[in-house]
């Protein structure tokens, strides 16, 4: 089998960091050095080509990245096995969230990673994730057909379908969690692949198709003890907003006054949609579970199930961006179409 190919794609963050030997401050590290930086990666059979964007803290992502990567990656399918996006680890989840939506017919590995410590610091993080990172990108079968064909996100041990990871940790070195959906594969001495969890191989896959088309009127709206009429309305109606991610308590719970449910009637009138979350780290949503779940319901409210925020934001940014019928949308966001929503339809 030959040797695989990886596009390295450096777009900033803390894994990108080294310190200065003059000045002794952190400054942005040069990829196309890795292998003089890392000499252990010239032991896999991995050819490794860098692009390097002029570095971003991941705090100021906009969808504008999201559309570079998503080109970049289509422009280097052909040439390429698999993609290593190294990323701030603020805003990983939603940009590899995007990602899994935007690539539409994929079938390489796209592997998202950062770290907590900056890679020229001696006990970094970053070295490890980076280098199992490449790894799993470059892994295939004996047929040569990749291991994990999917948008995936790496971080201490552990692979994550890139749509099911959160951050959870500002601290803690194993910063991400799956809560609602098992690790796609689990490093130890080897590297464990729980392939009846991992997507297979989207068709036709020859070549790659993008969506770039996003629509960012998408607003989060989180419901507290307090929330007031005045306040909660404002946020509703804010210009330009096209869909609300209503993160709610527990099983998708919400207060039950009317003035609040009659402010969610009135904003899915006017064609907003307002798709409920849970507030919680792990479970799903279930409007018929209880009364104050109902309400949302019968309001109109659509039932996100156990969507993390970052896959509910990305999502509708995607599907309003197909400018489909009121009807196709509503559909499209009640189905899986990336395995990020638990049910029959995983692959």
């Amino acid at each position: 089998m030959k040797r695989a190919s990886i596009l390295l794609i450096y777009t900033g963050g803390t894994i990108g960091m080294k310190t200065d030997a003059a000045t002794g401050t952190l400054v942005p590290f040069d990829f196309n050095g890795i292998y003089e930086e890392f000499p252990s990666l010239r032991r896999l059979a991995v050819d490794i080509e860098v692009s390097q964007f002029r570095p971003i803290d991941s705090s100021n992502v906009t969808p504008e990245l999201w559309v570079r990567l998503a080109e970049l990656i289509r422009d280097n399918y052909a040439r390429h096995d698999g993609f290593v996006v190294l990323h701030g680890t603020d805003t990983m989840s939603y940009s590899a969230s995007a990602l899994s939506f935007m690539l539409e017919n994929l079938c390489k590995p796209v592997v998202f990673t950062g770290s907590q410590i900056p890679i020229g610091v001696l006990r970094t993080d970053g070295r490890e994730n980076l280098i199992t990172a490449i790894e799993i990108a470059a892994a295939r079968d004996a047929a040569g057909r990749a291991l994990v064909p999917e948008v995936s996100l790496y971080f201490q041990n552990r692979l994550f379908r890139a749509n099911r990871s959160s951050k959870r940790s500002a601290e803690e070195l194993n910063a991400f969690r799956s809560e609602n959906y098992p690790p796609l594969a689990e490093v130890g001495v080897s590297i464990h692949y729980n392939m009846p969890f991992i997507r297979k191989a989207e068709n036709p896959c020859d070549t790659l198709s993008i969506s770039t088309e996003l629509d960012a009127g998408v607003a989060i709206v989180k419901i507290f003890p307090g929330l007031s009429e005045p306040i909660f309305r404002a946020m509703l109606s804010i210009p330009g907003v096209k869909a609300i991610v209503l993160e709610t308590y527990g099983a998708g719970n919400a207060p039950t006054e009317e003035w609040f449910l009659s402010a969610l009637r009135e904003v899915i009138a006017r064609g907003v949609i307002v798709v409920n979350v849970t507030q919680c780290s792990g479970g799903s949503v279930s409007m018929d579970l209880y009364e104050t779940g109902m309400g949302l319901r019968n309001a109109g409210v659509v039932s996100g199930h156990d969507l993390t925020t970052e896959a509910a934001v990305t999502k509708l940014m995607y599907v309003l961006g197909r400018k489909k019928s009121r009807e196709e949308t509503l559909d499209m966001l009640k189905q899986p179409i990336k395995g990020e929503i638990s049910g029959e339809q995983f692959f």
